[in-house]
């Protein structure tokens, strides 16, 4: 495969394309795939020098009723099933057209992708909705995911992909998904387990001295680098390093955009190319916007947002100017998760979500600034993060303290500390890991009341026995107890004593995952002004649109899977469109 031509020298001034998409998360790689397959001139314009966006960083899980694949494993389940457990969850926080249509457009998206791109899923016989204890909630097959994917296919584009978040992978930049850590976590129990991880370390540190990195890819890496690879087949163009700065219109809509790219030496190219099907806004939405942090997100730190760099909001500003409006009603205008926090060895900071690893296992607690409990740890991430902001506006909890016991800790690991009990010097040394011999010790390096603590971690353990959560009710869901340890000796798997010294403890913050609040669109996924009129060639899709979830997160993947939904039926749209204009 040869190298991909990425510079916006590539094209004159007022040449023309059908679509234009401006990012490159699933949404729009979504969007822009879909045209490219229905034989459009496709633009893909990345601001940022690597593709992939926030997807790329995540598991990229993909949450789409009706699926090929999800009716295999779970064939009772049913549109309507779905459209009801969405109007339980959602309510009257998002427009019920948006998520009617989405229902109805996403199995289609997918089966179109599956039959004609190299992106690929596969389903899980256990990935429950997150409101499990809603009716018509199911325990797997509306969640997929993408299958592993061989990057060496991409040859001189394989830079191209953004990489993983390092504190994410294991040897110095192993992809990993869930098979893989089960096996890891059991590579000296069984001879099965031994034998896998032995295969894929050992091709690991093999590519590594053939490639950039190693090769074999999962999750979010796996989604954008299949999704790349099937665009470059289809012969759609792109751009990185480059920025829309204005949107032309003429009586029908939007008609150009000026582009500004920034070259390696610092100088800029400006070009402006005509567009006959329209715009589709897919760039992440605000989170690194600053401006609209300060007003939609107050006190919540840029350097807690785990979302990729690109997602500054300034398409969306765009669209203001041309009309557009924001949406309003969401539960939140984000989506959060617990995060800790460290700085890296080159000086950059990591925030490291927090979603099922260890703050649900046994083992694990979560007290305020005051030493006490007060959420259910395994409740999803979006709900932590959402508990923490409301809880710190009575009582100081960010940061909070996730706290363990030594136990715990060799069996599950804690943050960025892997399982196992070793190699904990780094992490004491820089104190995003606190460390006591006893509850009294711990709770004078967090500088919190020892008696609080104590008594806080006594009741706890005579509930953890008991295996009910009369506090908090932890562990009462099929979810909490899907994510807590299947292993467990105790009554429940989420709850377990600590008891076993010397105890651990790391700090949390509330880090916003992404945009829940944006542009409000119709159900062909064109931007609407506030008169409710669409705006001529301008589509919105990913966290640029406003969520059809209405800031509520009530299943995995609820962000990817409306996202490329809408990028198919923003595509399906324009390339309509374009084909009316020509």
């Amino acid at each position: 495969m040869q190298r991909m031509n990425t510079s916006l020298t590539q094209f004159a001034d007022h040449d023309s394309v059908d679509v234009l998409v401006l990012g490159s998360g699933a949404a729009g790689f979504s969007a822009a795939l879909n045209a490219a397959v229905d034989g459009a001139k496709v633009l893909l314009v990345e601001r940022t020098a690597h593709v992939g966006g926030t997807t790329a960083l995540s598991a990229a899980t993909t949450w789409v009723p009706g699926t090929a694949r999800g009716l295999e494993v779970n064939p009772e389940d049913t549109l309507e099933k779905a459209a009801h457990f969405l109007d339980l969850a959602v309510g009257e926080r998002s427009d019920k057209a948006m998520r009617q249509a989405f229902l109805n457009n996403g199995p289609q998206a997918i089966a179109k992708l599956e039959a004609q791109t190299e992106l690929q899923f596969q389903v899980r016989m256990l990935h429950p909705d997150y409101m499990s204890e809603l009716p018509d909630s199911v325990m797997r097959g509306r969640a997929i995911e993408p299958r592993p994917f061989d990057a060496k296919k991409l040859g001189p584009n394989l830079s191209l992909v953004r990489p993983p978040i390092p504190e994410f992978t294991v040897l110095g930049g192993m992809m990993v998904d869930r098979d893989d850590i089960f096996h890891l976590l059991r590579i000296t129990q069984t001879f099965a387990s031994l034998r896998y991880c032995l295969r894929i370390i050992a091709r690991h540190f093999w590519e590594k001295i053939w490639w950039p990195r190693s090769t074999r890819w999962v999750m979010g890496n796996a989604m954008i680098a299949r999704m790349l690879y099937s665009y470059i087949q289809r012969q759609g163009q792109l751009v990185t390093d480059t920025e829309a700065t204005e949107f032309l219109h003429n009586d029908q809509g939007i008609d150009a955009v000026r582009l500004r790219q920034t070259l390696p030496d610092g100088s800029l190219v400006h070009r402006t190319l005509k567009v006959k099907g329209g715009v589709v806004l897919a760039t992440g939405g605000f989170n690194r916007g600053a401006q609209q942090r300060a007003q939609l997100l107050p006190g919540a730190q840029a350097q807690w947002c785990p979302a990729a760099p690109g997602h500054t909001g300034t398409a969306q500003a765009l669209a203001l100017q041309a009309g557009a409006h924001m949406g309003q009603g969401a539960l939140s205008p984000a989506f959060w998760a617990p995060v800790s926090i460290r700085q890296r060895a080159d000086g950059s900071t990591a925030a490291f979500p927090h979603f099922v690893m260890d703050r649900g296992k046994p083992g694990m607690l979560t007290v305020d600034q005051s030493g006490k409990r007060y959420l259910n740890e395994s409740t999803s991430y979006h709900l932590f993060g959402i508990a923490m902001q409301a809880h710190h506006a009575n009582t100081p909890s960010v940061p909070s303290w996730l706290i363990c016991d030594a136990a715990a800790l060799k069996r599950y690991g804690i943050g960025m500390v892997r399982p196992g009990g070793s190699g904990l010097a780094p992490y004491l040394a820089d104190g995003y890991l606190q460390r006591g011999n006893t509850l009294a010790e711990l709770a004078q390096q967090l500088q919190i009341p020892a008696d609080t603590l104590q008594a806080t971690v006594e009741r706890f353990n005579t509930m953890a026995d008991q295996g009910v959560d009369e506090d908090f009710q932890r562990g009462t869901t099929d979810y909490q107890r899907a994510n807590g340890d299947a292993t467990w000796h105790g009554p429940n798997p989420c709850l377990g004593a600590l008891r076993e010294g010397p105890f651990y403890a790391v700090a949390l913050y509330p880090g916003d995952i992404g945009a829940a609040t944006g542009l409000v669109c119709d159900t062909d996924a064109r931007v609407l002004n506030a008169a409710g009129q669409a705006i001529g060639g301008l589509y919105a899709c990913g966290n640029d649109m406003h969520s059809i979830m209405g800031g509520t997160y009530p299943a995995p993947g609820i962000t990817i899977g409306p996202g490329v939904t809408f990028g198919f039926i923003a595509a399906r749209h324009a390339v309509a469109r374009a084909q009316q204009r020509s």
